[in-house]
């Protein structure tokens, strides 16, 4: 970690607060004019500066300047008297981060220090996650799309309303729509709504006057005032306080907002980019939300897909977040054997991107080898049926030539047939069973019996090679079921079955099946 920098002309104040600063093992550095600070910024940085406003020769209004140009990023706090607070209202202008005015406690100046640079490694590690991964990965038509409507919005200053599931990347595609933005240069600023107490969210929202309400014995800037110029990113929007929409309904109005216990508007030069995983339609009909409100949020809607929609891009998300895992930790990275690879595309993962990268961090420390097979996953992923009760999914390993039955080896398709596996070949109920299966208030569970029937009339006539006869009945149905759910996408039907794309690609040659294309 870089040191703080002290920048202030008088001796005593900086050995009080490098005294300070050494008891809780924080490195200073300090300088007697702002010019020295210029002059080393030209080699260095700090992690977190802290300026006197009036010095000899420059004023720390222009080092607070001179630093904002070449380090947007870096948290300064000014120093000022009580006499000078119209220059303290300079500073928040000019982007300080905050101000301690003279005399200041010693313990309250160094818990500001300790809020800044929790900033400023905040920040540094947002930066160091964006420079060395892609902003959103992604191949399937879902988010390709996407990732057009990123493209197109990119010059526009509208608001932007992101829906989707929990862990679908809501604020990977608000920070990409800001990188590639007029903004970029400016702040991107993240709040979750849902994260902050009542009480405390319009502080957090539009910041606060010194003495507003209890505990408030400084001025603070709100995450409006810190994106000024930017982009304010607010995460769950659906459940901010009704009486809190008013306020910002205002803002996205006329682009005014007054801190809480202030009587100066502030003008708010921000684009807000909005996201839920909530039906705001349905809140704003159970009167949970602002209808006004949401209108001035849903200008552009962008939908993310969960991962569910978009399984042909787990083993892609699968690679990169086992890469990325093992280089945090500083070891190996992990490989995914082809069947635990299709086992993963068959899993619903509710928490989508983000629980599989929390599963794939879990993987790089727990998994034994180098190699992850299926056993070597968690166990309650590979417990996990991801059907409703009462319906059971079968599974069948072909031994040699004999059918043994399983009970929940492996989750069903997303098909009216119920889903079968076979390791190294594909089966599915033939016709006449399938057209059991898909019968209203069927049971499921018979469909080994039919089989049984099936097999035991075709081996009584002497017909020859029932099990391939059968064989190519179940696979044949499975593929078309399949193609049919994927509307004819050959690869994405793969997926769904657990299978290679060659192996498909072959089935379907074999069987004589029509309708595939490729995706």
């Amino acid at each position: 970690m870089k040191p703080i920098w002290i920048v202030d002309d008088d001796e005593s104040i900086r050995w009080v607060l490098e005294k300070a600063l050494a008891r809780e093992n924080l490195a200073t550095r300090s300088f007697a004019n702002a010019r020295e600070a210029m002059d080393a910024l030209k080699t260095g940085t700090p992690q977190v500066l802290v300026s006197d406003i009036r010095m000899p020769g420059e004023t720390g209004l222009e080092l607070l300047q001179t630093v904002k140009a070449s380090h947007p990023g870096l948290p300064v706090i000014i120093i000022t008297a009580f006499s000078d607070l119209d220059s303290a209202v300079a500073a928040f202008q000019g982007g300080a981060f905050e101000y301690l005015a003279k005399p200041f406690d010693l313990d309250k100046a160094v818990e500001l220090i300790r809020r800044a640079l929790e900033e400023s490694l905040r920040e540094a590690s947002v930066e160091q996650v964006t420079a060395d991964t892609p902003e959103i990965l992604g191949q399937a038509p879902a988010m390709q799309d996407v990732f057009r409507a990123i493209g197109r919005l990119s010059q526009s200053n509208v608001t932007v309303l992101i829906t989707g599931e929990s862990g679908s990347g809501k604020e990977l595609v608000a920070r990409a729509l800001h990188k590639h933005s007029p903004r970029a240069a400016q702040p991107f600023i993240a709040l979750n709504t849902a994260a902050i107490p009542k009480d405390l969210l319009e502080s957090e929202l539009f910041g606060h006057e010194r003495g507003a309400f209890t505990g408030a014995q400084v001025s603070r800037r709100g995450r409006f005032e810190q994106a000024e110029g930017g982009t304010l990113f607010l995460d769950e929007i659906g459940d901010m306080p009704f009486d809190l929409q008013t306020r910002l309904l205002r803002v996205l109005s006329d682009g005014h907002f007054y801190r809480v216990g202030g009587h100066q508007p502030l003008k708010a030069n921000v684009r807000v980019i909005a996201a839920t995983h909530q039906n705001l339609e349905q809140r704003v009909k159970e009167g949970l939300f602002r209808e006004d409100l949401f209108h001035r949020l849903n200008v552009i809607r962008l939908r993310l897909p969960s991962l569910r929609e978009r399984r042909e891009d787990i083993p892609l998300l699968t690679r990169h977040f086992l890469g990325q895992s093992a280089k945090q930790l500083g070891v190996e990275a992990k490989r995914m054997s082809e069947s635990a690879m299709q086992f993963l595309a068959t899993r619903d993962l509710p928490g989508n991107v983000r629980q599989l990268e929390n599963l794939c961090n879990w993987i790089t420390v727990m998994a034994p080898g180098q190699t992850v097979e299926i056993k070597d996953l968690p166990q309650d992923l590979i417990e996990e049926q991801g059907i409703e009760p009462g319906a059971p999914t079968m599974s069948v390993t072909i031994v040699g030539a004999a059918l043994a039955p399983q009970v929940g080896a492996l989750p069903p398709l997303d098909a009216p047939v119920g889903g079968v596996h076979a390791h190294g070949a594909l089966l599915a109920p033939p016709a006449g069973v399938a057209e059991h299966l898909s019968g209203n208030g069927a049971d499921k569970e018979n469909w080994l019996s039919l089989l049984e029937s099936e097999a035991a009339q075709m081996l009584s006539t002497g017909q020859p090679e029932v099990m391939d006869a059968l064989g190519r009945q179940f696979e044949s149905t499975l593929i078309k079921v399949a193609l049919k759910h994927t509307h004819g996408r050959k690869n994405d039907a793969a997926v769904r079955l657990g299978i290679g794309r060659n192996t498909i690609t072959r089935k379907i040659q074999e069987l004589g099946i029509s309708g595939a294309k490729d995706d």
